[in-house]
């Protein structure tokens, strides 16, 4: 059965646009595991545009189920991610200018940094270390190559695919990329704006995700509904497939 984290960066993004104490994440993440959630995600940005030093020291010390620390490759906040010691590192490209993650990490071009880091991670007593990747097998291969045990499929594309066809053919490629990765050992994630309307789709042709992260979908509708119904809504969804 796969299961279910919920990222809650977006939570800190309301708050600081009035840098405001609240809404605060922290305790936004113990109502979604209230609620059901099999775990919590955050990425610590070197801009610190959401998530803080305060909330990850917090959220490590809060956070009762599965803790995802998503973070680049930079020295200073790979250092945190060491000192934090989350259930799970995930890594991931990072541009100062973007809004959102806007694609997959490129493993075979940062081979050198992440032979680096990723011993750095399992040695600081982390267990599991996965890289954010398009649905490409040459990438797929190359998380093999560099020791991470687990990858995160971006289903950015997939979500925004403008045609029937076009989220057919990106579903395809994601299908091949999670039966790559099984077959090789690792441990298979997924997210990247999946939502309550595209996830019967995806669940029921990529095969093989232990887990999901999601959490725009998820914070939007808890604006109308409350966190707990939007979080209750979303693990009907994730446990039925």
């Amino acid at each position: 059965m796969t299961n279910l984290l919920i990222n809650i960066d977006h939570v800190a993004t309301l708050r600081n646009a009035r840098r405001e104490t609240f809404p605060d994440p922290v305790h936004a993440a113990a109502l979604c595991e209230l609620a059901g959630a099999d775990g919590i995600v955050f990425h610590l940005r070197e801009d610190r545009r959401h998530i803080t030093d305060r909330d990850v020291h917090l959220l490590k010390q809060t956070v009762q189920g599965k803790l995802d620390f998503e973070c680049s490759t930079s020295e200073e906040i790979i250092g945190i991610c060491c000192a934090t010691q989350p259930d799970l590192a995930t890594l991931v490209p990072e541009r100062r200018e973007e809004v959102t993650t806007e694609g997959g990490l490129d493993v075979l071009g940062n081979r050198d940094r992440l032979l680096d880091v990723i011993p750095r991670l399992f040695d600081a007593g982390i267990g599991e270390v996965a890289l954010f990747v398009d649905p490409d097998l040459d990438q797929i291969e190359a998380t093999v190559d560099v020791g991470a045990n687990a990858i995160e499929l971006h289903t950015g594309n997939f979500a925004n695919a403008p045609t029937p066809d076009a989220r057919r053919e990106v579903t395809q490629r994601l299908a091949l990329a999670a039966e790559k990765a099984h077959k090789l050992g690792l441990q298979v994630h997924a997210g990247h704006g999946l939502d309550y309307l595209n996830y019967p789709t995806f669940a029921r042709t990529v095969p093989h995700v232990h887990e999901v992260s999601i959490g725009f979908a998820i914070m939007g509708r808890a604006i109308l509904t409350g966190m707990e119904q939007a979080v209750r809504d979303m693990r009907l969804l994730v446990k039925g497939y």
